[in-house]
């Protein structure tokens, strides 16, 4: 059984899980029109698919609690999800980082991850969580759709000049 809650300075142990390789299958393109947001699905063939995986980080217990908070998924002792979060002048937590173990995937631990942020987001006065997604992490994109998130925004500039240049972020928000 997987025991999902609020991490504590106990935890540091729990930030060290890496990350690991996700599909590159396609994209989410975003549209606007005067009256709401909107997508549609560019789906690469299946010989195109790439994988990605972010450099992993070196977070600190103490600065993750200082700036915001984070949430754990335990199986036993053993951490298999994450998800960070920060707090700022806006209504919403920043999801700053989410992710669940490749063997732990399918089990719905991201999700409740999710659900106990917003919880807490929500017991600290907030509306609720927004985040950025990569459009070119369609998987992400989805999920964050699936899960009840709006998109909100698009940045067609963000990666401009760096070797990313053509993807965009897309801002999603969860009440």
């Amino acid at each position: 059984m997987t025991e999902i809650r609020l991490l504590t300075e106990a935890d540091q142990q729990a930030l060290t899980i890496p990350n690991e390789a996700f599909p590159l299958m396609g994209r989410l393109v975003v549209t606007r029109t005067a009256e709401a947001w909107g997508y549609h699905e560019e789906l690469l063939p299946k010989e195109a698919w790439e994988e990605q995986t972010f450099p992993d980080e070196d977070y600190q217990i103490a600065t993750v609690l200082q700036k915001g908070f984070a949430v754990g998924a335990f199986e036993g002792e053993t951490c298999v999800g994450l998800a960070l979060f920060e707090m700022d002048w806006l209504k919403y937590v920043y999801l700053a980082d989410l992710k669940v173990n490749r063997q732990a995937r399918g089990k719905g631990i991201a999700a409740a991850l999710l659900e106990a942020g917003r919880k807490e987001a929500v017991n600290r006065g907030k509306a609720g969580i927004w985040t950025i997604g990569q459009d070119n992490n369609l998987g992400a994109c989805r999920f964050y759709l699936k899960q009840g998130f709006v998109i909100g925004g698009l940045n067609t500039n963000v990666y401009r000049h760096t070797q990313q240049e053509g993807k965009g972020d897309v801002y999603f928000y969860w009440e």
